[in-house]
């Protein structure tokens, strides 16, 4: 689902005059889904920071 289709949905309940803890739910839905796609996105970076290039290492201690 896009950004966009979820905003969509957001004013949609908006308008429809939603109970407000159903309109928090879906802002935090968003929210939550965001901030783990750029959690996702940062991963590899934060690993190969934090951790170097493993699989170089282990290719030298398969070859000996």
């Amino acid at each position: 689902m896009s950004n966009g289709n979820k905003m969509d949905d957001l004013m949609d309940m908006i308008v429809a005059d939603e109970s407000p803890s159903q309109i928090s739910d879906k802002i935090k839905d968003m929210l939550f889904s965001k901030s783990a796609e750029r959690i996702d996105a940062f991963r590899p970076v934060v690993s190969s920071a934090m951790f170097g290039d493993d699989e170089s290492e282990d290719e030298e201690y398969d070859e000996e």
